[in-house]
């Protein structure tokens, strides 16, 4: 998968990114301890789809196996996306994150969830060449375009 600094919308687009991908960090994640919330369904939905996942909040040691990291800077090996459950308005701060990566470390993909959209941020981040989706639910593309 090779990142061209886009904002997907197209179906196929988003078919494509989502086939590819294969680890994604999952930002404002939640724990076990909260079974019904969405920042915990969805990542549990992609696990199930074949991806891995790693949660990324200070507030978790863990969830879904995996041990959790307090920011992106600390995940210590790439990942292809960040799917991002945080506030539209923390997405200038979620740029800032990504682009502080080193460009080797970088995902190609910052996914914004279902009610997510910040034109400055996504237009920052597909200028240094990360795709981009905002305002859908990476758990139904998972769902549609990847098998069990």
């Amino acid at each position: 998968m090779k990142a061209r600094g886009r904002r997907i919308e197209s179906e196929q687009d988003l078919a494509a990114i989502v086939r590819a991908l294969r680890t994604v960090a999952v930002l404002g994640m939640k724990g076990e301890d909260r079974p019904d919330e969405p920042a915990f369904e969805i990542p549990r939905l992609l696990q199930q789809r074949g991806l891995r996942v790693i949660p990324v909040n200070p507030k978790l040691d863990s969830a879904l196996g995996e041990r959790a990291w307090p920011d992106l800077a600390s995940v210590p090996e790439r990942f292809d996306a960040v799917d991002v459950f945080r506030r539209a308005e923390l997405m200038p701060e979620v740029a800032d994150a990504v682009l502080a990566l080193p460009a080797e470390r970088r995902p190609e993909v910052v996914w914004m969830q279902s009610g997510i959209r910040h034109e400055a941020a996504a237009a920052r981040l597909a200028a240094a060449g990360i795709d981009v989706v905002e305002d859908r639910c990476l758990g139904v593309y998972a769902s549609r375009y990847r098998g069990r």
